[in-house]
């Protein structure tokens, strides 16, 4: 999991770099092609994600990169294939996409939380699900419906939800770490803030009690989408003036 990249005076993709780092999924071939898909434009900000499962006698793993600029959201991911038993050989796939940030249609957000009837505003999420659509896409998520009658063997068709997503992220407090968690917490808030044209550094890093209570919450002055990113340089410092 990535940090998101905070004012210094570190090359620009330094950050970016240690998290791939940390990864540690083939990190000079994921590396390159975030490069090359960047084509040139500065990251301000990134989430790398780490993915690790269980397929029969298999283990797989992808790495998903989110990168934001001043103008698109770079998506990289990377998954690897074992061509025979032994596994020595193997194959990487890899795909790139650049998104212009104005054609995002959504960023949602959903939490988990453990024993919300304790909730003092002070508990931070076990769990963080991001999911991102821009190109009209959906999920379809479909099961038996049912009558109520537990003895009832007639078909009555399929219940389920459509959603519009191109990609989704779960991020867990146990599997990844709490602070994982919050650094992908607040990628989302700044991808979610460019998208709309707002100023990143004028938006808490996460919600606060006080808004919940009825109290008065700070309007963050809003910009035209196509602006960008451009709000994120004077945040992150100067860093963006430099070139790989």
């Amino acid at each position: 999991m990535s940090q998101p990249s905070s004012a210094s005076k570190a090359h620009p993709m330094s950050d970016l770099r240690a998290a791939v780092d940390r990864a540690g999924f083939y990190p000079r071939l994921v590396m390159d092609v975030i490069q090359d898909a960047l084509d040139g434009q500065v990251p301000l900000q990134q989430l790398v994600h780490l993915e690790t499962h269980f397929d029969r006698a298999e283990v797989r793993r992808h790495v998903t990169a989110l990168v934001l600029t001043h103008d698109v959201l770079v998506v990289v991911h990377v998954d690897d294939h074992q061509l025979d038993d032994k596994g020595e050989q193997v194959m990487a796939q890899v795909s790139t996409e650049t998104v212009p940030l104005h054609q995002i249609r959504s960023v949602v957000l959903g939490f988990v939380y453990a024993q919300p009837q304790e909730y003092s505003g002070k508990e931070q999420p076990r769990e963080l699900t991001l999911s991102i659509a821009w190109s009209g896409g959906r999920r379809l998520d479909l099961m038996p419906a049912t009558c109520g009658d537990p003895q009832c063997e007639a078909d009555h068709g399929l219940n389920g939800t459509s959603s519009a997503e191109d990609i989704v992220l779960r991020v867990s407090a146990e599997a990844d770490g709490p602070k994982s968690l919050k650094q992908a917490r607040q990628f989302a808030h700044s991808l979610r803030s460019a998208s709309t044209g707002q100023r990143v550094g004028d938006l808490p890093e996460t919600p606060t009690a006080p808004a919940l209570r009825g109290e008065a919450a700070p309007h963050a002055p809003v910009r035209k989408p196509a602006r960008g990113l451009a709000a994120l340089s004077g945040r992150l410092g100067s860093r963006s003036s430099h070139r790989q």
